[in-house]
């Protein structure tokens, strides 16, 4: 399933950038706007639903915390469970965990150690708002695949281009991003 072009513009023109925010020479994407939105974030879930339907998933996980939006109104619209991927220390039940790089220094997130149930092989979709270097994105999948589930693929809604983040992701799994910023 596709986005027409008009489609895609509606969702793009939703993201709002601010220029210089968290830092001076950065633009960040703010998906705010495209959740006020009523008609974009339909839009938006309409596709993903229809993206998705035929997958044959058994859980979508939401990375900590833009992804728990998006993954959790997917799962309801999929009929699936939802499964929180959590930045360290957020989680009350045993966990796995796997650090990534950031600019400067590590960071972890975490997973219960049985979040996709007792099915060897369940079908994950990974989800977030966006992708930049891939450090997180790249954590959560191999965090997925270590529960003995399948990371079948990683959706964003953004994907910087400009960055290798998609590239060193698509090492390890399929990745879908809906609006693609150079």
């Amino acid at each position: 399933m596709t986005l027409t072009s008009e489609e895609r513009k509606i969702i793009e023109d939703s993201i709002r950038d601010i220029k210089d925010f968290p830092k001076e020479g950065i633009v960040f994407k703010d998906i705010t706007t495209l959740l006020n939105n009523k008609e974009a974030y339909a839009l938006l879930m309409k596709h993903l639903h229809d993206r998705y339907k035929s997958y044959n998933l058994d859980y979508i996980a939401g990375i900590d915390a833009r992804g728990f939006i998006f993954g959790a109104a997917l799962a309801q619209m999929l009929g699936l469970g939802f499964v929180p991927i959590r930045k360290k220390g957020k989680l009350p039940y045993t966990t796995i965990s796997e650090k990534y790089a950031l600019e400067y220094g590590v960071d972890e997130i975490e997973v219960h150690i049985d979040a996709f149930g007792e099915k060897k092989g369940a079908k994950v979709l990974v989800i977030d708002d966006l992708i930049a270097t891939g450090g997180t994105a790249n954590a959560a999948a191999t965090l997925v695949n270590q529960t003995g589930a399948k990371c079948v693929e990683c959706c964003f809604i953004i994907g910087l281009t400009f960055l290798d983040g998609i590239q060193k992701l698509e090492e390890k799994t399929k990745v879908y991003s809906i609006v693609e910023v150079d």
